[in-house]
């Protein structure tokens, strides 16, 4: 997945979930923020941001904040892009063709009982069809990464209707995307989101699928990866289910 036209600012401030301030080229400007997201670690004063120009040209912020350097890492904070960057890759990344085979049918944004799944796919060959619920991983410490950064009662539904899913004959998956590259291992924040990270417990025994990979980030790019090693049981309390 490509951005255009991508332009390099520092940092200012964050002043609020949508909008931060940004030194382009010696302009202070105000500029859309592509995560709502705590993301505390990441947005620092002085840090190399990197960002898109508005399409629409009548838009209050002329820009959108995209990617950012975490000292010499680099990562993608765009929460809009991961099902895109997972929709490319279904059918080209030979981990993804492993995994599901010769896809016959993909279409984005299908609903399935109360939710609106990112994906929908069908394999006629294998005769196996399913939702994916993809959702993009920016919290990472030592190469340990973890989601959500902040409470998701979204994304505990997701799974709920996921299970509900699989229990109608669906093959369906939840589809972590670590928006950055060289991480270790993946685990459900449960100190966060004891709620998502229990579910998704439940999830896995009820037999949903968890893929997690990381990408490669460019300043203008990113590209699904290589798989990560999940543990769904990290730090949370069993007793707690």
């Amino acid at each position: 997945m490509e951005y255009l036209d991508i332009v390099e600012g520092k940092f200012i401030k964050r002043l609020n979930r949508f909008v931060a301030e940004v030194n382009i080229k010696g302009i202070i400007e105000k500029v859309h923020v592509k995560n709502t997201g705590r993301c505390e670690e990441l947005f620092i004063e002085g840090i190399k941001v990197f960002l898109e120009p508005a399409k629409n040209p009548d838009r209050k912020t002329k820009y959108s904040l995209v990617a950012l350097y975490k000292k010499d890492l680099l990562i993608n904070i765009d929460s809009q892009i991961p099902n895109y960057v997972v929709k490319e890759a279904m059918t080209i990344n030979p981990h993804l063709i492993k995994q599901f085979g010769e896809i016959t049918f993909l279409k984005s944004e299908v609903t399935y009982g109360n939710s609106r799944f990112d994906l929908y796919y069908e394999n006629s060959q294998l005769k196996t069809k399913g939702f994916i619920e993809v959702k993009g991983v920016t919290l990472e410490n030592h190469g340990k990464v973890k989601f959500p950064d902040a409470p998701t009662v979204r994304g505990t539904k997701h799974l709920n209707e996921l299970i509900k899913s699989v229990e109608e004959g669906y093959k369906s998956y939840v589809f972590f995307i670590i928006q950055m590259k060289g991480a270790t291992e993946f685990s459900a924040n449960y100190v966060t989101d004891p709620k998502f990270a229990n579910a998704l417990i439940k999830a896995q025994e009820a037999g949903v699928g968890i893929l997690c990979f990381d990408s490669v980030v460019k300043r203008n790019s990113i590209v699904l990866n290589e798989p990560v090693n999940v543990n769904v049981n990290v730090n949370v309390n069993v007793n707690s289910k």
